[in-house]
């Protein structure tokens, strides 16, 4: 059976919090949201997280939230230890880069550490590229962005279409 990526319903918010606490418990983290201002953040329009599943057992998320008008970012990417080295990682990253070019968004930034190594290195196989500092997470050595190429073709647009005199 192979791993599936998906977003992550409502009804998966508590599978989903108990992955990102076992980041937080991994990763040592120190500002870590509650059980309800995580569903805040992640389930709201223009936001998600995707799990990685196999056999119905998740095995890794990432999250994406609203930074700013545009600008997304992307958190709490994680994949069990004994699941890493499968390409995992890069499908969720995958998944969470397509969402927000379909949600429109023209950028994505993430921060990270330096102890984080493999990390970075996807991110930077990915085109990520260094910027300054724009959060005051404390455990983030690392800032990064990546500028999304136009919205994929058959995506949602809001608004009237060129020439359209509505």
């Amino acid at each position: 059976m192979a791993v599936k990526i998906r977003r992550a319903a409502l009804r998966d918010a508590q599978v989903a919090y108990s992955l990102v606490s076992e980041y937080y418990q991994a990763a040592s983290v120190l500002l870590r949201d509650d059980r309800k201002s995580f569903s805040q953040q992640y389930f709201a329009p223009g936001t998600g997280i995707w799990l990685a599943l196999y056999d119905g057992q998740a095995v890794g998320s990432i999250a994406l939230r609203k930074l700013l008008p545009g600008a997304a970012e992307i958190k709490r990417m994680y994949v069990r230890p004994e699941w890493r080295g499968q390409g995992i990682s890069l499908r969720l990253l995958a998944a969470a880069e397509r969402f927000a070019r379909e949600t429109g968004y023209r950028w994505i930034y993430l921060d990270t550490s330096d102890e984080m190594t493999a990390a970075r290195r996807l991110y930077e196989r990915q085109g990520y590229r260094p910027c300054p500092r724009y959060n005051q997470n404390p455990q983030a050595t690392i800032f990064m962005r990546k500028k999304l190429p136009g919205r994929i073709s058959g995506a949602r647009r809001s608004g009237p279409k060129r020439g359209d005199s509505r």
